[in-house]
């Protein structure tokens, strides 16, 4: 933890932002150092973001990219993504948002397609839900990344988190 917790602040804020681009969500984690341990940055993470407002989200979805597919995908299935992405966004204004944390690549086409369809039938209020969860879920994966990329080994939740 002593590399997160080290780190100047404008730094810490820039690497927040590419993992959720919300500048709220980016500050108050930052603001909270120094952690004591990787599950005690991870539940400040979970809480900062669950304490997001609807504009703070449109912010982060703003620069939310739409989630890549392996490259060997057929090319009929880009057509297929790209009538869902677009129906997506006409129906909620915003990109769709997946985590596809611990979903196989022989996978993720099939699970993009059928969360797309299924999520197209929710209310608006009902995706608003969904898709914080969604960014809260990117975020978390993608903070954890930065963590094992810092040379933080204890990442998985199931092991001790370094002192």
């Amino acid at each position: 933890m002593e590399p997160f917790n080290a780190a100047s602040t404008e730094d810490l804020r820039r690497t927040l932002l590419s993992c959720l681009h919300s500048a709220r969500w980016a500050r108050r984690v930052a603001d909270h150092r120094p952690y004591p341990d990787v599950d005690s940055l991870l539940a400040a993470a979970d809480e900062a973001a669950y304490d997001l407002t609807w504009a703070d989200l449109s912010e982060a979805l703003a620069d939310e990219s739409l989630p890549a597919l392996p490259p060997d995908t057929y090319a009929a299935a880009y057509t297929a993504l790209g009538a869902a992405h677009a129906a997506y966004e006409a129906r909620f204004g915003h990109v769709f948002v997946i985590c596809l944390d611990g979903v196989s690549p022989s996978e993720v086409l099939d699970r993009i397609l059928e969360a797309v369809r299924s999520r197209l039938a929710n209310d608006p209020e009902e995706e608003r839900a969904v898709v914080a969860e969604e960014l809260r879920r990117l975020a978390r994966g993608r903070l954890i990344g930065f963590l094992r990329g810092a040379g933080n080994r204890a990442v998985n939740h199931g092991e001790p988190a370094p002192g």
